[in-house]
């Protein structure tokens, strides 16, 4: 049974940091991952997502603030958020797929989702 976990949401000022992990467990086969979020009322979004090659893609609006990395020892997914803005605040939440390209955005291609977890920026 596959499972994503995440950790790591909270609160912080503007111009803070914050670290998201999201703990992959159960799949069989190879499969990669992508980073979205949501604010209420609103369609999710694709912050992050990898090429086949492993290269971390990004949504222009976290581009050069935002960093994520797998961490293949581990099974881990994480999210590092420099720079963060009051308009950032949003349900985070990691999803999975199976196979290496993991686009952002594209939310229908993605099997598995954890949980979310929240992060609010204040101003």
């Amino acid at each position: 049974q596959v499972q994503l976990v995440e950790s790591g949401g909270g609160s912080v000022q503007a111009g803070g940091s914050l670290r998201l992990s999201c703990a992959a467990s159960g799949f069989t086969s190879k499969y990669c991952m992508g980073w979205f979020r949501q604010v209420p009322g609103k369609k999710r979004e694709g912050v992050a997502g990898f090429t086949t090659g492993g290269q971390a893609l990004y949504a222009d609006s976290v581009k050069g603030r935002f960093t994520a990395s797998f961490d293949t020892a581990d099974n881990s997914l994480s999210l590092e958020m420099n720079s963060l803005r009051p308009e950032d605040t949003a349900m985070y939440y990691c999803a999975a797929r199976t196979g290496s390209w993991c686009p952002v955005g594209q939310e229908s291609l993605y099997t598995y989702w954890g949980q979310g977890t929240q992060v609010t920026v204040s101003s």
